[in-house]
């Protein structure tokens, strides 16, 4: 490929949206790739429906070999948070912890940046943890496997939205690295996951989706108002917090 692909659509994006959001093992890629990191964004629902996909499919395999359902649940969850690198739920503890444990801008981003964990962030943690093997659990229960999937190609579809809906917060880390992605990376990204998740759950995608954009937005008008903007932490908090507004919404649905 050339060395500077400013093509919309490469599909190199695809392993590269894998080696960004992922832990998986990946080949390694050519280095030229790498230039198409905010373009890749679009790919980023993909990034959701395998990541869900083997979850799931341990998820499943733990019900049928008789375990109990929050068993099956914990280890969905497990397999979604290794084969992640737990980077979004450490980008929801640096949140929390920053945007309520500083009093200033510069030092909440001091905080967000340090590596040790607080009160707010270990109480963000275990809050949303317990919540989201809840619903997971009851979407099990009622055989709705396909609610957990679109709940994760629909948070990862919003992480271009607050990126390009949000200066960066600071000169430098992952988000500032990876680049704004174009208007088209976005409505690509929104318009592939709402098309998957139609398929998977039928009309009641759109309520979900809708909730879920409204969740990722209140956390991006925080943190334009507490930080100025977004950081690699933000997007993390984003895509939990809508994954779990979306699961929600499907537990109330069904």
């Amino acid at each position: 490929m050339q060395k500077n692909d400013t093509k919309p659509f490469s599909l190199w994006d695809i392993p590269l949206a894998l080696v960004l959001l992922t832990r998986l093992p990946l080949p390694r890629l050519p280095d030229p790739v790498f230039s198409r990191q905010a373009q890749a964004t679009w790919a980023f629902p993909l990034v959701g429906l395998v990541v869900a996909g083997l979850a799931c499919l341990v998820g499943w395999s733990a019900l049928a070999l008789g375990l109990p359902v929050m068993a099956s649940a914990g280890l969905l969850l497990a397999t979604l948070i290794a084969t992640t690198g737990a980077m979004h739920e450490d980008g929801l503890a640096d949140t929390f912890d920053g945007l309520w444990g500083g009093f200033t801008r510069d030092r909440r981003l001091e905080i967000m940046k340090d590596s040790h964990i607080g009160t707010y962030g270990v109480l963000a943690l275990i809050m949303s943890q317990l919540v989201r093997i809840s619903a997971i659990a009851a979407l099990l229960t009622a055989d709705a496997v396909g609610a957990i999937i679109a709940a994760c190609i629909v948070s990862r579809a919003l992480m271009p939205l607050v990126m390009a809906g949000l200066p960066h917060a600071r000169k430098s880390g992952l988000s500032h690295s990876v680049g704004k992605p174009q208007k088209t990376s976005v409505v690509a990204a929104l318009g592939l996951a709402a098309a998957l998740a139609f398929l998977l759950i039928g009309a009641g995608a759109i309520a979900a989706m809708g909730f879920a954009i409204a969740s990722a937005a209140i956390l991006a008008f925080i943190a334009k108002t507490k930080i100025g903007g977004q950081t690699g932490d933000i997007l993390g908090a984003t895509q939990l917090v809508s994954e779990i507004t979306f699961l929600l919404t499907c537990v109330a649905l069904i």
